[in-house]
């Protein structure tokens, strides 16, 4: 009975170290069978940025981001899952197969998330400026660029302890910057009849020869009381000055042909 007791024992041992190396050889194999590698992709949109889509790989936790064309390279093995995320994206999941390994770049399409808005309200904040904001004073005086200039040059207000008003008094600057203001004025009045009235209404409505459509702009605003007007910007009474300046112009047009 002692020598059948010990072939017994020898025997149970024997299929434990059977056991043992069964399960040591078949976790070697699965591991060779699930290799890590590198595996390469690009995702791809209907959209011209890609970069920074997250790629996850589940099992391992890396995390790497896609570049500009939506190229990444990410260490994983069969079987994995990778993740695709990013802020304008639908996640997306995708199990890696051995051909997934085989060829030379995973494809991988994301679809863009459409962000609907339920309603939009427009609100017009003409009312806010740098007086409503308490920046400048509202009785604070404003400047054009040519005022300014003159100012600048002219006043002892705005050049304190200093000899440039003298000085440009003296020279003849500030009288120049004053003949800059007036031009400017010229300018923006006209600037303002151009938006108002077309080419044509000058030539047709007015029948102003077509050379003579500037000449006639700069008449009218040399004309304080039209310029007046056209500051109110009254479209009737400045089509109605325009008409009685436009007969005044042609006859000095003609006595000048003459």
């Amino acid at each position: 009975m002692g020598l059948v007791y010990f072939y017994l024992l020898v025997l149970c041992e024997m299929n434990r170290f059977l056991t043992a190396f069964l399960i040591l050889f078949t976790t070697v194999v699965l591991g060779q069978l699930k290799k890590t590698a590198e595996i390469k992709g690009q995702v791809n949109a209907y959209v011209s940025n890609l970069e920074g889509v997250f790629v996850i790989n589940l099992k391992s936790e890396q995390t790497v981001f896609t570049n500009e064309t939506g190229d990444f390279a990410i260490k994983a093995s069969v079987g994995d899952t990778l993740v695709f995320s990013g802020l304008q994206f639908k996640r997306k999941e995708v199990v890696l197969c051995a051909e997934d390994f085989q060829a030379n770049i995973l494809n991988v399409h994301l679809v863009t998330m459409v962000h609907e808005l339920n309603e939009v309200i427009i609100r017009n904040y003409n009312s806010i400026n740098a007086v409503s904001l308490g920046i400048i004073p509202s009785n604070h005086k404003t400047y054009t660029p040519a005022e300014r200039k003159y100012a600048t040059a002219s006043s002892a207000r705005l050049n304190p302890m200093g000899l440039d008003p003298v000085l440009n008094l003296i020279s003849g600057r500030s009288a120049m910057l004053k003949k800059e203001i007036a031009i400017e004025k010229k300018e923006v009045a006209i600037g303002l009849l151009e938006k108002m009235f077309t080419e044509t209404h000058f030539t047709n409505t007015l029948n102003i020869p077509l050379d003579f459509v500037k000449g006639f702009k700069y008449y009218v605003v040399d004309n304080q009381k039209f310029t007046k007007v056209l500051e109110m910007k009254n479209k009737t009474t400045i089509e109605f000055l325009l008409g009685e300046l436009a007969e005044k112009y042609k006859a000095i047009i003609a006595c000048e042909n003459e």
